[in-house]
Parts: C-alpha cells; sequence; structure tokens
C-alpha cells in the first residue's frame, strides 16, 4: 500500500521508524472498516482507497496528539469523516451505502426474509431509502454499519450524548423497517391487481 512504502521511507526520521511497528499493527486492524466507511460514503473504490491511505497517514503524522490510547478508535473515525466531508465538497456530491447488517438489525414485524434474492431487495430498497433520513441520521447509520462504531465511539465523533446516538439509531431502524414494508405492501397490492384486457368491438 501507498502508506506503507511512505511511511517506510529512507528519509524517515529514528523516532518515527521505531513507532512504524505497533502503528502497522493498528493500520491492519482498522483500514479494512476505514475503508468500507469511506466507501459507503463516495461509492468509489479507487477514491475510498486513496482518503483510507490519506487518513492513516495524517493519522500516523498526528500520533502524538492523540492522549488517550483508548480513543484511538473515535479519533481514527473523526479524520476520516472530515476527510470525506472535504471529498464532498471538492465533488459537490456525496452518496450514502448501505449494508446487508442493518436489513438484520432493523426491527422486524411480519415481513420474514425467506431468501437471499428478498434479502438484496430490501438491501437495494434500503440504499434508497437511507437517503430520505436527515444528513445526522444518515450519518450515524454509516458509522454504525459501515465502520461498526460502536453507540459510545459515535457519541465523541459527533459530539453527542450516547444515549441520544442510540434513540436515533433506533429511531432511524425503525422509520427503514416501517417505509419498507410500506413498498412491500404497495408492490404486494399492485401484483394481485387483476389486469382487464381492453374490450373489443363487436361486430355489427
Amino acid at each position: 500500500m501507498e502508506l506503507q512504502a511512505t511511511l517506510q521511507a529512507p528519509n524517515t526520521p529514528i523516532g518515527v521508524a521505531t513507532s512504524l511497528e505497533p502503528f502497522a499493527d493498528r493500520y491492519q486492524a482498522y483500514f479494512p472498516r476505514v475503508f468500507a466507511y469511506v466507501y459507503g460514503r463516495v461509492r468509489n473504490t479507487e477514491t475510498a482507497e486513496d482518503i483510507a491511505s490519506e487518513v492513516f497517514e495524517r493519522a500516523f503524522i498526528k500520533a502524538d496528539s492523540l492522549r488517550n490510547e483508548e480513543a484511538f478508535g473515535a479519533w481514527l473515525f473523526t479524520i476520516a469523516r472530515n476527510m470525506i466531508a472535504s471529498h464532498g465538497r471538492r465533488q459537490a456530491r456525496q452518496n450514502q451505502s448501505v449494508s446487508t447488517e442493518i436489513v438484520n438489525s432493523l426491527p422486524h414485524h411480519d415481513a420474514p426474509v425467506d431468501s437471499g434474492l428478498l434479502l438484496q431487495e430490501e438491501v437495494r430498497s434500503l440504499m434508497i431509502q437511507v437517503k430520505t433520513l436527515p444528513t445526522r441520521d444518515q450519518e450515524i447509520i454509516s458509522l454504525k454499519f459501515d465502520a461498526e462504531l460502536t453507540n459510545g465511539q459515535i457519541a465523541r465523533i459527533l459530539c453527542l450524548n450516547e444515549g441520544n446516538v442510540r434513540v436515533i439509531v433506533f429511531r432511524s431502524l425503525r422509520k427503514l423497517r416501517e417505509m419498507m414494508t410500506h413498498d412491500l405492501e404497495q408492490d404486494s397490492t399492485k401484483s394481485r391487481r387483476p389486469k382487464f384486457s381492453t374490450p373489443q368491438a363487436s361486430a355489427r
């Protein structure tokens, strides 16, 4: 990866070189989640790889500013969030994605998932419905399911109360389920609606 090449450059200071190994472990542990989160926002593989690599480069350079090692995850995703926002301003657009995990987390009514095909249809519907949520709720859903962060980590990133995050996640998932159920009911009604052929004029 470009990040590794950059950090292992010949002119890397001794102090930086000695701190590379523990940071490399964190890189291996967090990169897939950071990439998933960034990709979920930008919807482009190359762009997501570039941004994710830049996130770790910036985190490595600013590692000394982190006072609490336990807060590394939330701090890392704060950097990612800021860089995505900068990218969005440059591109004048910012998209959203959802994972199948969101479907499994929705409060289900009487609409069980019977097959992989139905699950794919629900995910496709979710990708549309999530965009109807308020921007803050979209951000929280993305951090929760794309980045797989805890409510506490999300609260620290967005400067919210953890209880508020929990409520927003619950209400957002319930709203998504209600919208999806409504769409499924409409589709079912349309499929049951009888189709009448145009009557032919009788010859006299």
